[in-house]
């Protein structure tokens, strides 16, 4: 009998289509100890490995006092680990659920880190890392993130030639708000870069979350996030993260859902998000954009749109020049797929309005 892994990439080949970007897809950890999960993140560890590392967050359900932060890991032309459990929210007598993982690892030298949120809510959770020198195997006792800091929230850091790393992240106390935390000595020590304006003319301010970071060619960085108002919504800096331009939002739709972009190593940019104004409960369209400039972004691939739950996106571009991605599958597993960037053939996304991908899933 096939594997359910080669069975999935069987599938999955059947359905893409000649000459889609899409090489695999498959799910990490087909038969996990968890019956519910969500909010994927995904690093190549270490750097220049082809290995990759993903962690999130699983348990009885989002919110709930048994939910911990679960890792796999995948060698180069490898199979996913079955999921280990990492971390909780046990906290004296009490635990609290867990949130939100981002890893992150800068150099070979340096440990992998992984930041997560512990507390009730998203308006009263708080930061905390743990690290691992082994790629991920064993793990480092809990360390509490200092307020005001929370971490990177959800998605991964950019990491700029100077080396200093720029990570987006959130709170939602007094409202949605967007802020930037950054690190110049590889994520030991980390400071908030100056407050961003959420004000809009004539109108109540841009309620944003969870920007993810894009580093364009001429310096210039560039935030997408999540937002209340049915549109992915950007900021911009000039100054290495230091200060960021007023939240403004994009042509972009988003159902109150996470997004994550990468920027590649040719200099395009790749966005993964739901491309749909409606509430956060009609996640069930992953798509796949490309820009080169910020701005004009084109369609390339629909990874899922069937009934369900496809949301919380991560990408990462390994050594190899392959970009992974995983993402929240049905609130039950989280699926890993593989793109060919050179493979991405492109067509306009005019005024939010998604084209028709001939040929192409």
């Amino acid at each position: 009998m096939l594997s359910s892994w080669i069975l999935a990439l069987l599938l999955a080949g059947a359905s893409q289509g000649e000459g889609s970007p899409i090489l695999s897809r498959g799910r990490i950890d087909d038969d996990p100890a968890h019956p519910r999960c969500h909010a994927s993140t995904l690093v190549e560890s270490p750097p220049g490995s082809n290995r990759l590392v993903a962690a999130w967050f699983g348990g009885s359900g989002e919110g709930k006092d048994d939910v911990g932060i679960w890792v796999s890991v995948r060698p180069p032309g490898g199979s996913w680990t079955p999921s280990v459990q990492v971390a909780d929210g046990q906290r004296g007598d009490r635990r609290y659920p867990t949130w939100n993982p981002v890893l992150v690892h800068v150099h070979e030298s340096a440990p992998l880190q992984l930041y997560y949120k512990v507390g009730p809510t998203p308006s009263s959770w708080w930061g905390e890392r743990i690290e691992s020198t082994d790629g991920g195997l064993r793990w480092s006792a809990s360390e509490r993130i200092p307020s005001p800091l929370l971490g990177p929230v959800r998605a991964k850091p950019v990491q700029l030639p100077s080396g200093r790393l720029v990570a987006g992240s959130s709170t939602e106390d007094d409202g949605w708000k967007i802020h930037f935390e950054l690190s110049d000595d590889g994520g030991v020590t980390w400071r908030r870069a100056r407050d961003v304006d959420h004000r809009r003319t004539n109108a109540a301010p841009f309620g944003a979350i969870q920007p993810t970071v894009l580093r364009h060619s001429d310096g210039r960085l560039q935030s997408l996030s999540r937002s209340q108002q049915n549109r992915i919504v950007e900021s911009w800096s000039t100054d290495d993260g230091e200060s960021w331009s007023p939240v403004r939002a994009t042509t972009l739709p988003n159902p109150s859902a996470g997004v994550d972009a990468l920027t590649l190593a040719d200099g395009r940019h790749l966005l993964i998000y739901n491309h749909s104004e409606r509430s956060r409960t009609a996640r069930s369209k992953l798509n796949l954009a490309v820009t080169e400039n910020g701005s004009d972004w084109q369609a390339v691939a629909v990874l899922e749109d069937q009934p369900g739950e496809y949301s919380y996106p991560a990408m990462v571009q390994t050594t190899d020049g392959m970009v992974h991605i995983t993402y929240t599958y049905r609130r039950q597993r989280i699926q890993h797929v593989v793109i060919d960037p050179k493979e991405l053939r492109a067509k306009p996304i005019v005024d939010g309005v998604w084209p028709e991908l001939s040929g192409r899933r």
